[in-house]
């Protein structure tokens, strides 16, 4: 089992450090309350491709940009003003009329529960018509960013492409021009059975992503995501399992390197839900022909999880953007991933230094 090197642009040939594809948009955050009974909630911005592009640009300093379409309305603004202060440059963004009631448009919204003890996290989208999912191939000047701009690394997921008939396509499209151009692609699968139930379920889901993964050199996903979105199915894996044993993934992934040889690497996740604020967590790349795990934290406690998988991914990516070795490159995905976890909201409020002193064992004894 091989796989190729992954060869990265150098910095000062690029504009970007990394530029993501995705819809972003408005979370409802009902705090400790239930969505279903809530009166106020907290506003936060987020996607899942987004996330990654805000984190590497909050947390590690990254050079990163957006491509994405909101609807030119006083919503859409807050979700500008939101991103804003994010620090993900936004000249990608395509600004699109609104037709005064969302029928061809509109800024999705996603309530989310952070969920606490048995009570496991919930999310309610409300994202059908968005901006972002009518886009359709040939909206974005791909040789423009890859091309004129540069950019390091470019990444998407399943998540996007599940939104529309048309986002497969441009996303296919991205990565296309983004190769011709020397430029890293990363795609998390990031399986969501609620995206796919009306658009063709996981037959659906495993034709796209299959035909998709053709154009990818990372992979990303967590236990669930190899077998709901590519179909690799390994005894005693599946899409409802928990507390996946390394030695099962590993054994998927030599079915997965064999079926795409073009995955420069693969990583995922690990994680076993205790209760909805205590994780077991931990995380396994491979690259280069060889298998590393992070280190495992057993029962770590959980403020919020949504985002943990994509803050796992941006430190992952920081990894590789800096040179670091592949142990230490999951050894960051893991720990920002953690750190993500203990702050409200999809992305992250981390900063370097406490990544690099979690990397480092450090504890978590007050600092003043």
């Amino acid at each position: 089992m091989a796989s190729h090197s992954l060869t990265i642009r150098p910095a000062q040939d690029c504009l970007w450090d990394q530029v993501s594809l995705g819809e972003i948009m408005l979370r409802l955050d009902p705090g400790e309350g239930r969505i279903k009974s809530a009166r106020t909630f907290t506003v936060w911005e987020g996607g899942g491709e987004y996330n990654v592009a805000r984190g590497l640009r909050r947390c590690f300093g990254q050079r990163t940009a957006v491509v994405t379409s909101i609807p030119k309305t006083d919503v859409g603004l807050l979700l500008e003003d939101l991103m804003l202060q994010g620090g993900v440059d936004l000249r990608h963004v395509k600004w699109v009329d609104y037709d005064g009631i969302g029928r061809d448009n509109r800024v999705g919204i996603n309530f989310t529960e952070r969920g606490y003890g048995v009570r496991g996290a919930l999310g309610v989208s409300d994202r059908a018509w968005s901006a972002a999912s009518r886009l359709k191939k040939g909206d974005i000047d791909w040789d423009r960013i890859f091309g004129e701009e540069g950019a390091r690394w470019f990444h998407c997921g399943g998540i996007y492409a599940a939104l529309s008939e048309t986002t497969p396509d441009v996303v296919i499209e991205a990565m296309q021009s983004a190769h011709k151009h020397g430029t890293i692609v990363s795609y998390d699968l990031n399986y969501r059975s609620s995206l796919w139930k009306t658009n063709g379920g996981k037959a659906k889901a495993q034709q796209i992503n299959r035909e998709i993964a053709k154009y990818v050199d990372v992979m990303i996903g967590n236990e669930e995501d190899f077998t709901a979105s590519l179909g690799f199915e390994v005894e005693g894996l599946d899409e409802n399992v928990t507390g996946l044993d390394p030695a099962k993934f590993k054994k998927m992934i030599e079915r997965v390197v064999a079926d795409f040889p073009n995955f420069g690497a693969v990583a995922t996740t690990l994680r076993d839900v205790h209760t909805a604020t205590s994780n077991d967590w931990s995380a396994v790349l491979y690259h280069g022909g060889e298998f590393y795990q992070a280190r495992q934290r057993e029962e770590l406690e959980i403020l919020d999880r949504v985002g943990g998988g994509d803050s796992f991914a941006s430190g992952l990516i920081y990894g590789f953007l800096s040179g670091k070795s592949a142990q230490e490159c999951v050894e960051y995905g893991a720990a920002h991933g953690a750190l993500a976890m203990t702050t409200p909201g999809d992305t992250s409020m981390a900063s370097l230094p406490e990544v690099e002193k979690l990397v480092g064992g450090g504890s978590a004894r007050v600092e003043r």
